[in-house]
């Protein structure tokens, strides 16, 4: 019996290419314990002997063995993992004792959470801190990653951070993770034109500060290079546009090609290359204001009036006094008071819900109302710099023709998003736009001339307001469409480009309507070049068929300012 025992485990032995020197006597069982140096592999065998009376003396018997093994080898093809535990297992047996069967159990199914492929959700950066004003939100710290889990709607996403928490975020104030994203690299600025990139520039005032920015054409990016050049007063600004070859290689000098534009950029930070300098310093277009979400919340449009700090009157407006205020002590906020009256709010309600899912970085964001006593507020975005109107009469001969005609580009991207989605303003002019501390002009009060019960509302300086900005079918026959406002983005032009002056001033609003209706039209104003002039005009066109459309504006407006 020792001997077909010690047989068959030299059997084993042989298989696993083992050479080894074995001496047993009685045996019950067998182990081989081993230890590894990166050299040769040394195992111990120990046997257990039992005599046949079962008085049992245990001795151990260690026997150095020697195998040599490949160090490039995987152990695996020594100890097989596809071999079962049986092959190991003794199949001796004492007297005394039954075969021991090992049996394995499955193992208990894995949850379905265990499933999810995360792999395949949207992984996406935060560009902005946020912070949760809620118990379903949940707080982004900029530039970290996250994980999104499911998009409520074009507003409001679902996410997860790295310790799991999960809740709502705004979908503005993230941006997809990838290399290829330009949005996460920080000489990217994606909201920015012409005019707005050389201030941007000027402020930082520092030789081969750059910017990378869209251009007038689709799809393709200017990149603005300033450079305290010698005999230039207060700089020299470049554009340069980024351009794509056959085999989709970017470039701006042609001798030089890259794969990406990431490439293209690291490369002329250390060589100029063509460039009046290479690039040194990358300048920010958002220092320190994050933009505004879709509401405070997924769906809270219904707000808390005491939820509401009240701080100072920062004018009067056609719908009664509008207030400087926080929401919740955090957020600065407008909160509009509409006077009893003044609006008809049961069809307003309807209408708002609307108003709140229109989110544009170029529109007043409307943040949620108070409905449920009188009287009824508006809360919107806060803007620092105030309304149009007064911004420019306030800063007139401090403006250039590039930043003048910014500002008409920054108003017609918001109306083109508005005309995208079907909704008519119906009370365009520079008293119902904003500019932030940015100095970007955005759209406000889209919507709600709609409600207003008088047509002919009184301003605070006592001049009737809507005739001289209505086109021909507005004032004749009360028809709003995007074209009506394409008129009044027209006049709006005017206002902007002589710095604040009233249309018609010298007119009543009965010998406005008789001045239009014969076709005559406004002058133009000695700060708009006659390409610029020719653009408003073409927005008084006596059919609303005949007036270009927003999103045709924008791009020529676009080009007109890429044309320096």
């Amino acid at each position: 019996r020792q001997r077909k025992s010690l047989s068959r485990w030299e059997g084993v032995c042989s298989h696993r290419s083992l050479q080894q020197e074995v001496q047993v006597s009685c045996s019950c069982a067998v182990s081989i314990t081993g230890a590894s140096g990166g050299g040769p592999t040394y195992h111990t065998i120990q046997s257990v002997f039992c005599c046949c009376c079962c008085c049992c003396t245990v001795q151990k018997r260690a026997t150095r063995t020697k195998i040599n093994v490949d160090t490039d080898a995987d152990l695996e093809t020594q100890y097989s993992a596809s071999q079962s535990e049986d092959s190991y297992a003794p199949t001796w047996k004492c007297k005394r004792k039954k075969k021991l069967h090992v049996k394995n159990k499955p193992l208990p199914p894995l949850p379905a959470e265990a499933f999810a492929d995360y792999t395949k959700n949207l992984k996406v950066i935060a560009l902005y801190d946020f912070f949760a004003r809620g118990p379903s939100d949940l707080t982004l710290k900029q530039s970290e990653e996250y994980i999104i889990l499911e998009q409520y709607d074009p507003h409001w996403w679902k996410a997860r951070d790295h310790y799991g928490n999960e809740g709502l975020i705004p979908s503005n104030y993230v941006t997809e993770n990838t290399k290829s994203n330009l949005e996460t690299y920080e000489w990217y600025c994606k909201n920015i034109n012409r005019s707005q990139a050389e201030l941007l520039l000027r402020q930082k005032s520092k030789e081969g500060s750059f910017v990378v920015r869209d251009s007038s054409q689709q799809g393709i990016l200017t990149l603005s290079v300033y450079s305290r050049s010698k005999g230039s007063h207060g700089g020299d600004i470049r554009h340069y546009q980024i351009k794509k070859n056959h085999l989709k290689q970017y470039y701006v000098a042609e001798k030089y090609l890259f794969s990406s534009i990431p490439e293209l950029i690291q490369y002329h930070q250390h060589n100029a290359a063509g460039l009046i300098t290479r690039l040194r310093h990358p300048v920010r277009s958002i220092t320190s204001s994050s933009p505004a979400t879709a509401g405070f919340s997924y769906e809270e449009w219904e707000l808390n009036p005491s939820e509401l700090t009240f701080m100072k009157e920062l004018g009067r407006g056609q719908f009664g006094i509008v207030h400087l205020g926080k929401w919740k002590t955090t957020i600065k906020v407008a909160i509009k008071k509409i006077n009893e009256g003044a609006m008809s709010d049961d069809d307003f309600m309807e209408e708002a819900k609307l108003m709140m899912k229109l989110s544009h970085p170029k529109l007043v964001q409307l943040y949620g109302v108070c409905t449920r006593q009188k009287p009824l507020y508006v809360v919107t975005e806060f803007l620092e710099n105030g309304c149009l109107l007064n911004y420019l009469r306030q800063r007139r001969g401090k403006l250039s023709r590039d930043m003048l005609l910014g500002m008409c580009l920054d108003v017609c991207e918001g109306m083109e998003y508005l005309e995208r989605n079907n909704f008519i303003h119906r009370d365009l002019a520079a008293r119902n736009c904003l500019v932030n501390a940015e100095h970007t002009v955005k759209v406000s009060d889209f919507g709600m001339a709609r409600y207003v019960i008088d047509d002919e509302y009184v301003s605070s300086s006592g001049a009737k307001f809507p005739i001289k900005w209505s086109s021909p079918e507005v004032f004749h026959f009360k028809k709003y469409s995007s074209k009506s406002d394409i008129w009044s983005f027209g006049v709006l032009m005017w206002e902007v480009f002589t710095e604040g002056k009233m249309p018609f001033e010298s007119k009543s609003n009965y010998e406005v309507v008789r001045e239009i209706s014969a076709g005559n039209r406004l002058y133009r104003p000695h700060l708009a070049s006659h390409t610029v002039y020719k653009v408003m005009y073409s927005c008084w066109h006596e059919k609303p068929e005949g007036r270009p459309t927003f999103a045709e504006l924008v791009e020529t407006l676009t080009d007109i300012m890429e044309m320096g």
